[in-house]
């Protein structure tokens, strides 16, 4: 999953910067065959229809060695897209993720490139986000990936079709994937591109903990109370169906709260159970060489990411709230960190802020600007685009844990 916030229809300032957004001559034949299929129009400039691109410029004018990370981008890719626009306010992290995206979709490695790029059009156009889908469309058909495939997953090979039932699982209810689902797919190379987490945060609060069983109680009274965060309230601004639908199987299938009034028969993943450290690492490593280190590199990364401040205060130590933000995300997935007290939840999110990170999470083609602008109204547009870092990550460990246990109870 990328930035929630570039996933609507938004594009360039094309007087200022490449035209990236913009779809090849070919994409446009494919993706508009049909007469009445059209490729969303832009309604906004800049990276974000969110925030204004004077704004992003005064919160953090682009150094030297953003702009050098930027240059390098275009002249690998050819492009230079908004994700990677936002993710520029922070660019410690963007240099590691690039280089992360560099080796999982440019690099040898077990996958064809073609069918890289079609498991990344997959997976974004579960939340049909057309920017995203636009882009692999591109570099899909120029790997040469065979142009029918953009008809719909019914044209497709085998291998692709299988992987949907997983993508579609992860991407939504990754608690019940199984290795049922990995035996099917019969093609555990092939998760690769699903394979990032972030370790599990290590420093701990220097207060007395609360006993195991308070932390545990705590931990269900929260993963209960997520259940009243409602997005529906925003419902009248969804981004209609659109010719995205195409690539994915079953699009009524999509998140639904993992502690269900009433329906408790989905056990709590217990995080302690299947470590990155024990169990992850290796495995990322024996499925594909050295992935795992540039992953870890990014986890830590993005989990270390601070610059002490918090609006307009400074030399302020934001652990404790960036480590609710992550557990938070997790608690919506139904995995609970026994060392963590889940009391510091309700302490550090406000409700705004709290709706926020379910729908990004979760829903994140309903993200609104509505939603953008309720929380945190004196902090940076830095610091917001820093939360959605965090959820990215946290939610992609979240699948990975999943993904990756069912994967081990395969080869067992």
């Amino acid at each position: 999953m990328f930035i929630s916030t570039t996933c609507k229809e938004s594009t360039m300032n094309s007087d200022k910067l490449p035209t990236d957004y913009m779809i090849c001559t070919n994409c446009q034949k494919v993706l508009r065959k049909d007469k009445d299929e059209r490729v969303p129009p832009p309604t906004t400039t800049g990276p974000t229809a969110f925030i204004p691109e004077k704004e992003i410029a005064q919160d953090n004018p682009v150094d030297g060695h953003t702009n050098l990370l930027f240059l390098e981008e275009y002249s690998t890719t050819g492009c230079l897209d908004n994700a990677t626009r936002i993710m520029g306010l922070h660019p410690q992290y963007l240099e590691s993720f690039l280089r992360t995206q560099y080796y999982i979709l440019r690099m040898d490695g077990p996958l064809p490139f073609e069918y890289r790029h079609y498991l990344a059009i997959m997976a974004a156009a579960r939340h049909q986000c057309s920017h995203l889908v636009n882009t692999h469309v591109n570099e899909f058909l120029q790997v040469g990936g065979d142009g029918e495939w953009l008809n719909g997953l019914e044209y497709v090979p085998q291998k692709l079709k299988n992987i949907s039932e997983v993508n579609k699982i992860l991407a939504h209810r990754p608690w019940l994937i199984t290795k049922e689902h990995i035996k099917t797919s019969d093609s555990v190379s092939e998760l690769e591109a699903l394979m990032e987490r972030m370790k599990r945060l290590q420093e701990e609060n220097e207060e007395e903990e609360a006993s195991q069983e308070e932390m545990a109680t705590r931990f269900e009274k929260e993963k209960k109370e997520s259940l009243l965060v409602a997005t529906g309230a925003y419902e009248d601004e969804l981004i209609p169906t659109s010719y995205t639908s195409r690539y994915v199987d079953d699009p009524s299938f999509g998140y639904k709260d993992f502690a269900r009034r009433g329906d408790d028969h989905l056990p709590t993943f217990r995080a302690q159970d299947y470590s990155w450290e024990d169990h992850g690492f290796s495995l990322v490593n024996r499925l594909y060489s050295d992935i795992g280190q540039l992953l870890d590199e990014k986890f830590r990364m993005v989990r270390n990411l601070t610059y002490n401040t918090m609006a307009i205060h400074e030399d302020v130590d934001t652990t404790m709230l960036r480590r609710a933000i992550w557990n938070y995300v997790h608690c919506m997935f139904g995995i609970r960190y026994d060392d963590y007290d889940y009391g510091e939840v309700n302490q550090l999110l406000e409700r705004s802020l709290k709706v926020y990170i379910k729908t990004v999470t979760c829903y994140p083609e309903r993200t609104t600007k509505r939603m953008y602008d309720s929380y945190w109204r004196q902090f940076k547009h830095s610091e917001k685009i820093h939360v959605n870092l965090l959820l990215m990550e946290a939610r992609m460990q979240a699948e990975l844990l999943y993904a990756l246990r069912a994967i081990t109870q395969y080869m067992t």
